[in-house]
């Protein structure tokens, strides 16, 4: 069997074949404390950092408001599925280099004959092997620093930061979210659960102590992964009963968002017409996000686990600190609920971005759909640029906006994947990346021009390494010469 130490040494071997790391080529800049701010430090801002150093792009810095590692992205805390949703064998964070993969660290581990028979990723070892690539080639996350404000400054942005909770002003030429499902929004909560007391109901995004539910009756609203994954950590967190409320008639047994199926639809699919994207896009909503097997298989080996469909809830009261909810013409009550209802989508509503957000080209603004695929949520995502970055509405009036690049699902619509998730790596991260570096250099041509061009560089070697050798032609004879 491989062992890690020998793992860590062909790694190390990899990366001393493709050479060492480029020298940051990127000029500075007076005042300019970051080339590029990775907002997100779990594992799309690693993958960020790693290729951007690869660019020879420098000044990098990556922050996370999280308290620390373990803290960090949603693989400790919110997922809490036993398995990733996604097939072990996409290509990832290792960009091309297999020493680099999960396939690689997992067989170093457990042998080839282990990683061969499973069938997804277990969750808390993909934490474990995103932590591994981070320490392995010294990334740095900045933990407890927290993006409050982004104020756009001719060229470059100014970063209000909390660090460990002190006030701060840094300054980057470019960002880059890497932040997750909320990161253009926030959790969606469900209208008839607002007029609820807090105490009484939380959404798959909270950290919800689960041992708390023990000997309780408890509902979950929706019918996606996330719903069926906190139904099932409920019930084996020993919960007297859990009702699933799906608003469909059916759970979904089919993929409906094939784009990550074959390179043609994925490679391609940005270049497809706005009236295609949305169309995938809005049958995607239609049919809703489907539970992997497994999810569903968790909660149905419960015999105190019972699925409601077609049952949107019509109204919740409190009364006496339990929870009536009216489903249809049935009455229930309970003692705790939970929305695993997704997550909005609206740059508007982000207080970060709140000194331009107003500026930012949203789908709705570029596309007008059919009345049959009229879609108000959909309306609201951003309408991203080929590397992923905010356009202007009205152009001309916030050229700062292409220094932003959305890396979440805000790109949905765009993109047609769930971005930010593993299938989107290979596709887009490459193409931010060279993004990046595009527009840095042409920014600084003048300077780059300079460089290249100038005479200031000493010469490789002198005229003398080669004087001997120069031809002479002979003096003819009665020339004199």
């Amino acid at each position: 069997m491989t062992t890690t130490t020998d793992l860590d040494f062909r790694a190390r071997e990899a990366l001393r074949l493709i050479g060492p790391d480029p020298d940051n080529w990127v000029s500075d800049r007076p005042g300019i404390d970051h080339n590029v701010t990775i907002v997100g430090g779990s594992g799309s801002g690693s993958v960020f950092a790693f290729a951007l150093r690869r660019a020879g792009i420098g000044r990098v810095t990556v922050i996370d408001a999280a308290k620390d590692e373990a803290l960090a992205g949603v693989w400790l805390t919110r997922a809490r599925m036993k398995k990733l949703r996604t097939p072990k064998n996409l290509p990832g964070p290792e960009l091309g280099i297999p020493e680099l993969s999960f396939q690689a660290w997992y067989e170093a581990r457990h042998g080839a004959e282990a990683y061969a028979a499973i069938d997804r990723i277990p969750r808390v070892l993909w934490a474990e092997y995103l932590s591994w690539y981070r320490q392995f080639l010294g990334i740095s996350v900045r933990y407890q620093t927290k993006l409050v404000r982004v104020e756009p400054v001719d060229d470059f942005f100014r970063l209000h930061l909390e660090v460990n909770g002190v006030p701060q002003v840094e300054t980057t030429r470019k960002i880059i979210f890497a932040n997750g499902v909320a990161g253009t929004g926030g959790p969606y909560i469900p209208p008839v659960l607002t007029d609820l007391p807090r105490t009484l109901y939380a959404h798959t995004s909270d950290l919800i102590d689960f041992e708390a539910l023990r000997g309780k009756t408890v509902a979950v609203l929706g019918a996606a992964a996330s719903a069926f994954d906190a139904a099932g950590v409920a019930l084996e967190s020993g919960a007297k009963e859990v009702h699933l409320f799906a608003r469909r008639d059916a759970i979904a047994s089919l993929p409906i968002n094939r784009v990550r199926g074959y390179p043609g639809a994925y490679f391609n699919y940005p270049e497809l017409s706005d009236a295609a994207r949305w169309f995938q896009a809005w049958r995607f909503r239609q049919v809703g996000s489907t539970p992997p097997p497994d999810a569903i298989e968790r909660v149905i080996a419960f015999s105190n686990f019972y699925l409601h469909l077609s049952a949107p809830w019509k109204s919740a009261k409190d009364q006496g600190n339990r929870i009536v909810a009216q489903v249809n013409d049935n009455v229930f009550e309970f003692d705790f609920a939970i929305a695993g209802t997704g997550y909005f989508v609206d740059p508007t509503k982000r207080p970060e971005l709140a000194d331009f957000s107003q500026h930012i080209a949203l789908w709705r603004d570029r596309y007008q759909p059919p009345t049959e695929q009229l879609d108000d949520d959909l309306g609201t995502h951003p309408y991203l640029g080929k590397a992923h970055e905010y356009l202007e509405k009205v152009p001309g009036t916030a050229p700062h906006l292409k220094n932003i690049h959305v890396f979440n699902p805000a790109g949905f619509v765009s993109f047609g994947l769930p971005i930010g998730d593993v299938p989107s790596i290979r596709r887009d991260i490459p193409a931010i990346v060279s993004c990046i570096s595009h527009d840095l250099f042409f920014a600084d041509w003048e300077q780059h021009e300079a460089r290249i061009t100038g005479n200031n560089i000493a010469p490789d070697f002198e005229d003398s390494l080669y004087a001997a050798a120069v031809w002479k032609q002979p003096a003819k004879v009665g020339t004199g010469y």
